[in-house]
């Protein structure tokens, strides 16, 4: 019996036409498919309206992916693939299985002999890091940060130190609401020759990417980042 194929379809970082993030062939996979694995139906049924799915989003299989599902969860949806039947892996915004507990099932398929088929659709880290101009030789993504103040800006001077000892662009991202928070603490943490980049409504109409050295980030209004998705960037020399 054929194995089903899992395929990772990205999803939009924003309201913006499906044509200028979803190139056909992608939305087409996506069309074809009946089996979702995501990690939020209501967003996952949202962008397959988006992407003008044929069948009544009711009549789908879309299943939620736990937080931190057990192997028993992920074997369980990875059934239907072992009895022939293809899925899509759907995250939050962007690419699944990039700072997504979706690695965690791409993992298992490929413990279980399933192909994994990974589709072209926007990224938010690799976005932000093209349009920095800080170095994409070297580069590294770190998730969040700690939420603690003086944890927080501990760890944003040693990630500054580790990106001038190693020339590396470092990538980290915050929850929305507090992102001013973090753009504060950089602000006043970072050495004043650091770069800054702050890469924020990717793919939108509200898109805004500025490199700035730390220096003059604090002679500039600060930019408007509440509840607004952004992607941090520091390049220390």
């Amino acid at each position: 019996m054929r194995t089903g194929t899992l395929y990772l379809i990205p999803v939009s970082l924003g309201p913006a036409p499906t044509q200028l993030t979803t190139p056909a062939d992608v939305a087409g996979r996506a069309r074809s498919l009946n089996y979702f694995v995501v990690e939020n139906a209501k967003t996952a049924r949202a962008e397959l309206k988006r992407l003008e799915h044929p069948t009544p989003l009711r009549d789908l299989d879309i299943r939620e992916l736990p937080d931190k599902p057990r192997q028993s969860d992920l074997d369980t949806l990875l059934a239907p693939l072992l009895a022939g039947q293809d899925c899509g892996l759907m995250s939050e915004a962007g690419c699944p299985a990039v700072a997504d507990p979706g690695a965690l099932l791409v993992r298992r398929a490929h413990e279980k002999g399933i192909p994994v088929a990974p589709l072209v659709g926007p990224s938010s880290l690799l976005l932000a890091l093209m349009g920095s101009g800080l170095n994409g030789q070297s580069f590294a993504f770190h998730g969040y940060l700690p939420v603690d103040e003086e944890t927080r800006n501990k760890r944003i001077r040693e990630l500054e130190a580790e990106s001038a000892r190693c020339s590396r662009t470092q990538l980290f991202i915050e929850t929305p609401y507090r992102n001013e928070r973090m753009f504060e603490a950089l602000r006043t943490t970072c050495r004043p020759d650091t770069r800054l980049c702050i890469a924020r409504d990717l793919t939108t109409a509200e898109e805004w990417i500025h490199t700035r050295s730390v220096a003059d980030w604090k002679k500039s209004t600060p930019p408007e980042l509440a509840k607004r998705p952004a992607v941090f960037l520091i390049l220390a020399d």
